[in-house]
């Protein structure tokens, strides 16, 4: 195996999902990183915590599913549909059934001479995709690579090519933390670095040449935002030193500001600027500061904050046109200001954060969301369900004296929130487990009726995959009725018959037309292992359209009483002009 090759890369990051503790994972990576150096280690850290470009960058080899997957299918000279999709359900994974098809199909083995590529000839090829913008370009780039990759190289260039997770238990914060490792600083000093290039390529360069200190923040890169912990009920043995907000039903997103320029950030740090053109517009005319700030997108209309659902009509358009925005006009509301007077400022106190933003509100114009010093447990019920009738998902609760925790998700800040709905369903397959579940089946789609629906041949179809929720015992009381019940087996995955029901909690049903049901769950989990029920019992496809439509439809309380964030001088629904 060459030195520094994509390969190594690939084994390592397979060898960090078979391993169960996330120290051993850690100390796996620390000494893959600690062989190599400048770019070679840059790209190293880019594809394990990145993607196939930097995040600041900007930049995304954008290849959709079904163009690798159609490519995949004709490479292995297979039928798309009636081979490729089914061992992608079975599997859970268009990359894990590549994988697989590329490793065992005749076809594929003679058209693939691996030439242990390094990881700068890949870097060059996610950039050649970059630069291309047909389909036919990009499938005819994707099979050059392949015939010079192993599978295992295939598997991880596709998870890398389309930044999500590499599905080996092993996020940026692992990464971070094994750069500490290999290099011995003090992990913090990594994070804040990693928060203020931006780049964890960049990151891991700093590191081995033992320049953290040299870091510098410039605008217009997003930073980690500061996360919420959930709580299970409104019941806080404490609530000293809190402070309430309500929790709005928009988008999390993040505003760079200077000058004439202006760029919108989302949760997962995606440019999303040119969904919302009137929000630039109005921070434009404002005449602000260079500042950072974070907040959340709403539909805002005739004084009310509609539903999330609503919002995702904007999103992804790259240019909206003047109907959209007339029908659907959003309002970016702050809540926390995280960069002023030409510095971050994480370390102050969120006091003294809201002290400068509330400033910034008075002479700017800029609505930013109210907040109430909690009284008692009456008065958080209280607030709590006027947050409920204003459409919103519930109530935030966070530290007076908390400092900005930039990528943390601690109990400075918590959401208290409504379950959005139950929905008895069928698991419909199993998926196996990694690190502390390896071993056990702990991940499964689950599926809602639609043997009486006219429009579908199946008696059940998949609405989403659920994860958490159930106790020990009851995993390992499901995988001795798993066992019972399996029809089918494609590597890590299982096809059950269908007579497992579970009573799933989510927060909110949402459109999402590249489902079989057209709809998907926000945060689905077990609520209950429902041993009593049949799979007859299961909720139906019209009954997840029954609830989406109640929530669109649904009365809400106008924010021109009690509202649940405020501007000093401009009415806030007429204020993005």
């Amino acid at each position: 195996m060459a030195e520094n090759s994509f390969q190594q890369l690939a084994e390592i990051a397979q060898q960090i999902n078979e391993t169960r503790s996330t120290n051993a994972k850690i100390s796996s990576c620390s000494q893959y990183f600690r062989s190599l150096d400048g770019q070679d280690l840059n790209l190293a850290a880019q594809f394990l915590g990145e993607g196939a470009f930097p995040s600041i960058s900007g930049k995304r080899a954008t290849v959709g599913s079904r163009t690798y997957s159609t490519c995949a299918a004709d490479f292995c000279e297979i039928d798309y549909e009636k081979v490729f999709k089914p061992c992608k359900t079975a599997l859970g994974s268009a990359s894990e059934a590549i994988e697989k098809l590329m490793n065992n199909i005749e076809a594929a083995r003679k058209k693939r001479e691996p030439a242990q590529l390094s990881l700068r000839e890949i870097e060059s090829i996610y950039e050649d995709i970059h630069n291309v913008s047909s389909r036919a370009d990009k499938q005819q780039i994707l099979r050059n690579a392949w015939k010079q990759m192993t599978p295992i190289e295939i598997k991880f260039f596709i998870r890398i090519m389309t930044r999500g997770s590499l599905r080996i238990g092993f996020e940026t914060k692992s990464v971070v933390a094994a750069l500490a490792k290999a290099f011995r600083k003090e992990l913090d000093e990594v994070r804040y670095a990693h928060m203020i290039t931006g780049s964890i390529g960049k990151t891991a360069v700093l590191c081995k040449q033992d320049n953290l200190d040299k870091a510098r923040f410039k605008l217009f890169h997003p930073l980690s935002f500061m996360l919420a912990s959930p709580i299970e009920s409104r019941a806080l043995d404490n609530l000293d030193g809190y402070i309430s907000e309500e929790k709005f039903d928009g988008m999390r997103a993040q505003a760079h500001v200077s000058e004439q320029q202006v760029e919108l950030y989302s949760r997962d740090l995606n440019n999303i600027t040119h969904s919302f053109p009137e929000i630039v517009q109005f921070f434009l005319k404002k005449d602000l500061p260079d500042v950072v700030l974070d907040g959340e997108i709403c539909v805002y209309k005739n004084h009310e904050i509609l539903p999330f659902q609503l919002l995702q009509k904007r999103m992804g358009r790259k240019k909206p046109d003047k109907d959209i925005m007339d029908k659907y006009p959003v309002l970016f509301i702050t809540y926390d200001l995280i960069y002023h007077d030409e510095r971050p400022i994480f370390e102050k106190k969120l006091e003294e954060r809201r002290n400068l933003l509330t400033k910034l509100s008075r002479t700017h114009d800029l609505p930013i969301t109210n907040q109430f010093e909690v009284e008692d447990r009456d008065h958080l019920d209280e607030l709590f369900e006027r947050a409920l009738a204003h459409g919103n998902e519930g109530l935030m609760l966070k530290k007076i004296n908390s400092t900005y925790e930039y990528g943390q998700r601690r109990k400075s800040w918590l959401k208290v929130k409504k379950p959005g709905g139950t929905l008895d369903t069928v698991m419909m397959y199993a998926h196996a487990g990694s690190g502390k579940r390896g071993g056990y089946y702990s991940d499964f789609t689950l599926g809602i009726r639609v043997a009486e629906d006219e429009r579908y041949e199946e008696e059940y179809i998949p609405i989403g995959k659920a994860y958490a929720g159930y106790t020990d015992e009851e995993m390992k009381r499901l995988n001795d009725r798993i066992k019972e019940l399996t029809v089918e087996k494609y590597g890590p995955t299982l096809g059950l018959i269908p007579e497992i029901v579970i009573e799933l909690e989510f927060d909110d049903i949402q459109e999402n037309k590249r489902t079989k049901a057209n709809y998907s769950l926000r945060l689905p989990r077990f609520k209950a292992i429902r041993w009593d029920l049949s799979p007859e019992d299961a909720d139906t496809l019209k009954d997840v359209e029954r609830m989406y439509q109640q929530k669109i439809d649904r009365e809400r309380l106008k924010q021109e009483k009690n509202p649940s964030f405020y501007i000093e001088q401009t009415d806030p629904e007429t204020s993005t002009g």
